[in-house]
């Protein structure tokens, strides 16, 4: 009997064995689901946003035709100009008393902006020459910005003459990209796009980037001064890789030609119809080239806005604000009057948007004698937003032109020239934004002369190009 019980005694063990085995087993499945669980929550915020993202740059054909990947292309770019901006403007602007800051920044443009003013002009024509290369381009100057971000990072710390020529580097890679960009939009229109629509795309969505990106800036900068450097390095090294990953249609330069940027009475519509033997800035147009001069008196307006108000409200603050957050209020009016303008062009469907330049420049113009004769923290405040919102629209409208007016295959060629000359526009506002007294009325009636000369000398040639509507041409303006 004790025999027999042995086995049953034995079974009963092996059974409390199998049991306890189990219930380890199940326990360890357990504890790894938890983990899988816990890491599905904490990466569902960032899955979640990236199929978001992707769902809003692909919608209505935009991933179809590639214009997606432009826009996802256009967030890396901003998000780390972002970052080299904010590192720079913390060591030239922030970290010194505001006469030397006045005077670092000063020789920040000469030995940065001035030689870009030289360069700008070469890049579009340079860019022509390479019309199948253009997303090696792309990604050439998403590298050499990374590697020059890797360069300041050790200049800013030791505050070493390294930084200039890299700042520069960083510029002009900056606006070549640019450059390439506008270019490149016409080749990847969806169906039923119109360029206004895919153009307002690509802002917002380097808009939305940049806005992102610039808390994360900020606070990598608490770190030091490097960190965000070493941001900016690790998404431009990003954008390289991404800018492959545009269709091969935008290395194709099939049916192209050089536009020319100037009204020629012998060539009002677009292509030179005679050879040339060196193209000049002629003979797109009356409207595209007034429109190109109204916009560029915006941009100098942008670039003097940008310097003056950064010094003036860092001296005298506005009402009861400390200039920090002085300097965040005009910053935030002009970036939500910039995002405002670029989803108002989005949903326009005009038919002359030379009427749209002419009354966003001449609203500018109210708004900018308006605060110079009633200077106040409000109505600082709202120039800015005026001006971002009126700059978009007006470069929105600007490129509706350029889509109506210059023929196809020289209208690759018409982007990247108008945003060289656009950009040089923004160094010089910036230039005379530096050497202005700081006086908030004197420096704002400056501004508002400058425009008034931009509004004045286009306004006639637009307002006579919407009356006579202009080359009629397919699709939604």
């Amino acid at each position: 009997m004790a025999t027999a019980r042995t086995p049953q005694g034995a079974t009963g063990t092996g059974a409390a064995t199998g049991n306890k085995g189990r219930s380890r087993v199940s326990g360890s499945d357990r504890v790894h689901g938890s983990v899988r669980a816990i890491g599905r929550a904490l990466r569902l915020p960032f899955t979640a946003a990236a199929r978001g993202i992707r769902r809003a740059t692909h919608a209505h054909g935009a991933g179809e035709s590639g214009l997606g990947k432009l826009i996802e292309l256009h967030g890396v770019n901003g998000a780390g100009d972002m970052m080299v901006t904010v590192a720079l403007a913390s060591t030239v602007f922030f970290s010194v008393p505001t006469d030397e800051a006045r005077g670092r920044v000063a020789l920040y443009l000469a030995i940065t902006m001035a030689p870009f003013t030289v360069l700008a002009p070469v890049i579009g024509p340079l860019l022509d020459k390479l019309p199948h290369g253009r997303r090696a381009a792309m990604a050439g100057a998403m590298l050499a910005r990374a590697l020059l971000a890797l360069v300041l990072s050790g200049a800013v710390v030791t505050g070493s003459i390294e930084m200039y020529p890299a700042a520069l580097g960083v510029l002009v890679a900056s606006k070549a990209y640019g450059v390439v960009r506008s270019a490149v939009v016409p080749r990847l229109l969806p169906p039923r796009f119109s360029l206004v629509k895919a153009n307002s795309r690509v802002t917002l969505g380097g808009l939305l980037a940049t806005g992102i990106a610039a808390p994360v800036a900020a606070g990598l900068q608490v770190l030091g001064p490097r960190y965000p450097l070493y941001g900016a390095f690790l998404i431009f090294v990003a954008g390289t890789f991404l800018s492959f990953s545009l269709p091969r249609k935008v290395d194709s330069a099939k049916g192209e030609d050089t536009a020319l940027l100037a009204a020629d009475e012998q060539h009002l519509h677009g292509p030179h119809r005679r050879p040339v033997k060196r193209p000049g800035l002629r003979t797109v147009g009356i409207a595209v080239t007034h429109a190109l001069g109204a916009n560029a008196s915006l941009r100098w307006l942008s670039g003097f806005l940008t310097f003056f108000l950064a010094f003036l409200l860092r001296e005298h603050p506005l009402t009861g604000q400390s200039a920090a957050v002085s300097l965040g209020m005009v910053a935030v009016a002009a970036g939500a009057g910039n995002a405002l303008g670029t989803a108002v062009g989005a949903g326009l469907r005009s038919r002359a948007p030379e009427l749209i330049i002419v009354t966003v420049v001449a609203v500018v113009l109210g708004a900018a004698i308006t605060a110079a004769v009633f200077f106040g923290a409000f109505l600082v405040a709202c120039l800015t937003a005026f001006a971002g919102f009126s700059q978009a629209l007006s470069k929105l409208s600007l490129d509706a032109l350029i889509q109506r007016d210059v023929p196809e295959p020289v209208r690759a060629s018409a982007f990247a020239r108008s945003e060289t000359l656009l950009q040089m526009s923004w160094v010089f506002g910036g230039a005379v934004g530096i050497v202005m007294p700081l006086n908030g009325p004197l420096g704002l009636s400056v501004a508002a002369v400058v425009v008034a000369v931009g509004w004045g000398t286009t306004v006639r040639g637009l307002l006579r190009s919407a009356r006579h509507g202009g080359p009629a041409r397919p699709g939604p303006v």
